[in-house]
């Protein structure tokens, strides 16, 4: 996995929000080595239509708000894997760099085989992440159909006088019958009986 994620580094989009100093451009050069294409801007901008697989940020305290706005607008669009930069550790820097949500911290002076670690750490998080939020969203899926499905045979059940087993056969011959999953059927039967129910409030 980590031989992938560092080949997969090669040719990479990379955007760098940090000051023009020696520190700066030894990140973008260091960057450049990896293979990365890089893109350096500073100051944080107002709009920014990020492109971009990785986004490294400095956290800068003197421009805290500009850079804490631009953090939270990558956030919002998600697409890319975010890196803190910071120059020395204080309370403030550490809040930083906790709001922002980076997935790794690279420290300055920048050095190769750290900026490397990180970013291929970074990359690795930023994967386990997604498949960790891909598999709650599945489960959360057969939950909320778990759910159909119960209420379903209850209305059943008490409509049609069957038994438990006997109504989820019913839904289950009828998703058969029409190719379709269990909690489709289940969705049309509760919505007809919300249709029936609101029919005789209505009379």
């Amino acid at each position: 996995m980590s031989i992938q994620l560092i080949k997969g580094l090669r040719g990479v989009s990379v955007t760098v929000f940090h000051p023009p100093d020696n520190e700066g451009k030894n990140l973008v050069q260091h960057l450049k080595r990896i293979g990365c294409q890089v893109n350096a801007i500073w100051p944080p901008p107002k709009r920014f239509d990020n492109r971009s697989a990785i986004v490294l940020v400095a956290m800068e305290q003197e421009r805290r708000a500009e850079v804490m706005a631009l953090v939270g607008r990558l956030a919002k669009d998600g697409q890319a894997t975010l890196l803190a930069v910071v120059d020395y550790e204080n309370p403030a820097t550490l809040q930083m760099v906790i709001e922002s949500g980076a997935y790794a911290v690279i420290e300055k002076p920048v050095r190769p085989f750290g900026l490397l670690t990180n970013l291929v750490i970074a990359q690795s998080l930023r994967q386990q992440r997604e498949a960790v939020e891909r598999k709650v969203e599945k489960l959360e899926r057969k939950i909320a159909g778990q759910r159909k499905i119960a209420q379903a045979k209850s209305i059943l059940m008490k409509i049609q006088g069957l038994t438990e087993d006997e109504a989820f056969a019913n839904i289950r011959s009828q998703a058969m019958a029409k190719r379709t999953s269990m909690e489709e059927i289940a969705l049309s039967i509760i919505n007809a009986n919300d249709l029936l129910t609101y029919s005789r409030k209505s009379d």
